[in-house]
C-alpha cells in the first residue's frame, strides 16, 4: 500500500478567556477547541468553515480525530515537543511549544529529520483495539500498570503552550 505524501503544517495556540483554545494553522485554517467536561481525554473542535469534530487521546500517544460530517477518522501519533504525525501524512508542529524565534528555529532544524524518525500512526484500529487502549490509559492514570506510559495525560490545564505542553492532541 503506498504511503501518503508527507507535509508539515505548523500551528500556534492562544488560550482564550472562556478557557477555549484558538488554534491557527500555517495553511490558513483556524480551530476553536474545548475540553469535554466529562472526559479530559477528548477535545471538541470547530473550524472557520463550520466543520466540527473531536480529538480523543486513546493512549500510548495515539490520537483519534473524528469528523462531524462522517468522513473516516484519522489517527495521529504524538511525538513530543508539540509534534503529531497523522495517518494522512501530515505532520503538525506546535510553534508555541518552544515559543517565538526558538520554536521556529527548532522546527526548521528538526523538520527534515523528523519524518524519517517518527513512528507512523495506525491507519485504522478496530473498536476493540481502541477500547483496549482506553482501558490501558485509564489503568495507567489511576496508578495501575496499564502500559499506557508517559505522555498519556489529557490536555491538562489548557495552558497557552508557552511551557512544555506537548500533549495538545495534534
Amino acid at each position: 500500500m503506498p504511503q501518503p505524501q508527507r507535509r508539515e503544517i505548523t500551528y500556534s495556540d492562544e488560550l482564550l478567556a472562556d478557557r477555549t483554545v484558538h488554534r491557527r494553522y500555517s495553511d490558513g485554517r483556524q480551530e476553536w477547541r474545548s475540553a469535554d467536561s466529562a472526559s479530559r481525554r477528548i477535545v471538541r473542535w470547530r473550524n472557520e468553515r463550520g466543520h466540527t469534530g473531536s480529538d480523543e487521546l486513546l493512549g500510548r500517544r495515539i490520537v483519534k480525530r473524528v469528523y462531524g460530517d462522517g468522513r473516516p477518522a484519522i489517527y495521529g501519533r504524538e511525538a513530543g515537543y508539540g509534534r503529531t504525525l497523522w495517518s494522512d501524512g501530515v505532520l503538525t508542529v506546535n510553534r508555541t511549544s518552544f515559543g517565538g524565534r526558538l520554536g521556529t528555529v527548532l522546527g526548521a532544524v528538526t523538520a527534515g529529520a523528523v519524518f524519517g524518525t517518527l513512528a507512523v500512526p495506525p491507519t485504522s484500529l478496530t473498536p476493540e483495539e481502541e477500547e483496549e487502549m482506553r482501558r490501558q490509559a485509564e489503568a495507567s492514570a489511576s496508578g495501575g500498570d496499564g502500559g499506557g506510559g508517559a505522555g498519556d495525560s489529557a490536555y491538562g490545564d489548557w495552558d497557552d503552550g508557552s511551557a512544555d505542553s506537548d500533549d495538545d492532541f495534534g
